[in-house]
């Protein structure tokens, strides 16, 4: 995951192949509300909202982007998490399953997430809010490109 976003992982301003304006955070604390501080597997930030990663956890800037990958609690990751996301206007969230060997990219509506891709390994997507980069979907599971 490191070496997929690292392209955007910079301050903006950078050629088509470095994007930039992101940070990101892995398994991180961040707090949505009183009942709900969550742990995403990654999660990231529009550099315009959030400059620098804070030196105090849990993280009170909410999220444009978090990702999840599916392990023995995907219910949590499925319904609770994706319902918080959803309640607090996260705006994208995306599902990485190693199982089925998928990525499903969600982006936030009013009325629920809307699913805007779905791919499997061997197939190459431009995903939101990545989009500027093709990503070959292979690389979540192993595959060197």
């Amino acid at each position: 995951m490191g070496a997929l976003l690292d392209p955007f992982h910079r301050r903006s301003g950078g050629p088509p192949e470095r994007p930039g304006g992101w940070i990101f955070a892995v398994e991180a604390d961040l707090y949505f509300d009183p009942q709900n501080t969550l742990r995403p597997d990654v999660a990231g930030w529009r550099r315009e909202r959030l400059a620098e990663l804070p030196d105090q956890f849990p993280i009170r800037v909410l999220p444009d982007w978090t990702c999840e990958v599916l392990s023995t609690n995907q219910r949590n990751d499925l319904i609770r998490k994706k319902r918080v996301y959803h309640l607090h206007q996260v705006p994208h969230y995306w599902i990485i399953d190693p199982t089925e060997e998928g990525l499903l990219v969600y982006r936030w509506t009013g009325a629920g997430f809307l699913e805007v891709v779905s791919a499997e390994r061997g197939e190459r997507v431009r995903a939101d809010p990545f989009d500027a980069i093709e990503i070959p979907v292979g690389v979540f599971f192993g595959d060197a490109e």
